[in-house]
């Protein structure tokens, strides 16, 4: 019981922390500037999250799943976007 408990709230939360890389992705496509984003943070955040969702998808874990797709979604948008206003 609280295992399935726990596995929810990681889904949640990795969902909710990986929803954070969107708001800077939109403020880099509005305003056409990525002056103050570090490439070389985005593109850790994103490879970190890839191992993270390939880990989960070799163990099948849908928590880890879920919750790192979100992730190397906007982390990557944000990389693309930086990439190309810089």
């Amino acid at each position: 019981m609280i295992i399935e408990i726990f596995g929810i709230l990681v889904s949640i939360f990795g969902i909710l922390m990986s929803i954070g890389y969107f708001p800077q992705a939109y403020k880099i496509y509005k305003n056409k500037d990525a002056k103050g984003i570090s490439i070389i943070s985005y593109l850790i955040f994103f490879v970190g999250c890839l191992v993270w969702l390939i880990y989960g998808a070799l163990l099948q874990d849908f928590h880890i799943i879920i919750s790192f797709v979100v992730g190397v979604i906007g982390s990557f948008l944000v990389l693309v976007l930086a990439l190309k206003y810089k």
